[in-house]
């Protein structure tokens, strides 16, 4: 193949990749095919959707280029048209599709065509669109529209204040539209009564309803989106530590009404802005709404909710209750104080929960953590500190005195705080006495119910986690 040849080539294919390229940028009709016949009179019309396009203008003519049905109307983004009042019968339709393209003319794209149907019945029968039928507070200079009846080319309305006495308009041809408006004012607080009969060449629809509504003053109504959101907590705390508070809705209101429900249920605004202070517990109501104005007046769109503001405080913790489970430790929270409160032990590691108790925990050293709910405080306690044999007493005198009759852990040290599990007594010679639970008062100084003599002991304490601490102590008389 020799140079010319490859440069015809190159050519004609460049020149069919621009006229399909050029063709693509309009689109092709897709309901009716360009060239349909018989096409139903309020077929809708549809093409294929452009890529980039920003906007469609559509006119129907009877004409070529023409606008004589409708005229460059707009369809937004939406690659589809429904004739509000359907289209002539029998008739060729020439459809032009303009393009708004981003930062370009107006693309006018080539006609297409096609025929409508010839009708040979009457259309059927329609209905009330605004107001709806039985609709109530009507407005009297209201515009009474309908739906659009396939086939038809006219329509006639009758209009009258009771039941088939039309006494306003009588069988008035509105002509090719969906709307009709009185000329007069209706009466107010009246039952108006109508019926709208569609008609063309072949005759008119037969045994429609007649359709009513009643005239009224307007209510202003709220729409769901008229509205505020609401998202006060049902519990607020006065901390007991604190004078007071401040509390701010983060929700978007018109306005703001916080409110005091005294005992006796009697009602106090506190506050009209976003934010109340506070220093008092007891009932409250925070109203949110958003002002809506229409024909004339205005109504607020009202939400509430009623919350509590009571007192709280940081918790105490008064022991840790420690015990084996089959997997670990079992740790019991004691906590008292002024408020819901919640738990944890390691909290940057497992959080909080509502439950005090905690199971299948590993033995080593530990802080347990008591939080307020409400935010007036959190305590924390160390559950094992490191074993010392300070921490048990060096003598002791069981002679019933009621002074120092029992050696134990020292009673001023929790035993949760040191966490033992074992407490063991030995003589001189090694011999173990009694194994104490480090729960109890302690070891009177007897064995198999006989008194022991007095001289030195040792003691060995074990942790639950292993660690261990040995001493020894003496038992006087």
């Amino acid at each position: 193949m020799n140079q010319r040849t490859i440069l015809l080539v190159l050519l004609i294919w460049l020149g069919i990749f621009s006229a399909d390229s050029h063709a693509q940028e309009c689109p092709t009709m897709t309901a009716p095919l360009n060239g349909d016949i018989n096409v139903p009179v309020d077929n809708l019309i549809s093409w294929t959707a452009v890529n980039g396009v920003i906007g469609y203008l559509i006119s129907l003519g009877t004409t070529p280029g023409g606008g004589e049905i409708i005229n460059r109307r707009s369809s937004g983004l939406n690659n589809f048209y429904q004739p509000e009042v359907g289209l002539p019968e029998n008739t060729k339709i020439y459809v032009t599709i303009r393009l708004f393209l981003p930062d370009a003319p107006i693309k006018v794209c080539p006609l297409k065509i096609f025929t409508t149907v010839e009708v040979k019945d009457p259309p059927d029968c329609t209905s009330l669109v605004t107001p709806l039928n039985e609709e109530i507070e009507v407005r009297v200079d209201t515009n009474i529209k309908w739906n659009y009846a396939p086939g038809a080319t006219n329509y006639r309305i009758s209009i009258g204040y009771s039941p088939g006495n039309y006494n306003i308009i009588d069988d008035y041809e509105t002509g090719n539209k969906l709307s009709f408006k009185p000329d007069q004012n209706l009466e107010l607080n009246q039952f108006v009564y109508l019926r709208i009969i569609p008609f063309n060449e072949n005759g008119e629809a037969t045994n429609c309803s007649e359709e009513y509504f009643t005239t009224g003053e307007p209510t202003v109504r709220c729409n769901t989106n008229d509205f505020p959101t609401i998202s006060i907590l049902d519990k607020i705390s006065l901390c007991t530590n604190s004078g007071g508070g401040i509390l701010t809705t983060k929700d978007q209101a018109r306005g703001y009404r916080w409110i005091k429900i005294n005992t006796n249920g009697s009602e106090e605004v506190l506050s009209i802005t976003r934010s109340l202070e506070y220093d008092e517990v007891g009932s409250y109501r925070l109203e949110l709404y958003n002002a809506v104005s229409e024909f004339g007046a205005n109504i607020e769109c009202l939400v509430t909710k009623n919350f509590e503001i009571v007192y709280s405080e940081a918790p105490q913790i008064e022991n840790v209750l420690i015990s084996r489970d089959l997997n670990g430790l079992r740790l019991e929270i004691v906590a008292t104080g002024i408020g819901e409160y919640e738990y944890s032990y390691e909290s940057d590691i497992f959080g909080f929960q509502d439950s005090a108790i905690f199971t299948n925990v590993k033995p080593g050293e530990r802080t347990v953590f008591v939080r307020d709910k409400l935010g007036c405080g959190l305590t924390q306690r160390l559950v094992e500190k490191k074993l010392s044999s300070k921490d048990f007493p060096s003598f002791f005198t069981p002679n019933g005195d009621g002074i120092n009759d029992f050696w134990q852990l020292n009673n001023k040290i929790s035993s949760s705080e040191l966490n033992i599990e074992y407490l063991y007594i030995f003589d001189k010679y090694g011999n173990l006495l009694v194994q104490l639970d480090p729960k109890s008062e302690g070891w009177n100084g007897s064995f198999n119910g006989k008194q022991l003599p007095a001289t030195d002991y040792w003691f060995r304490a074990i942790s639950f986690s292993q660690k261990e601490v040995k001493g020894h102590f003496s038992l006087k008389r």
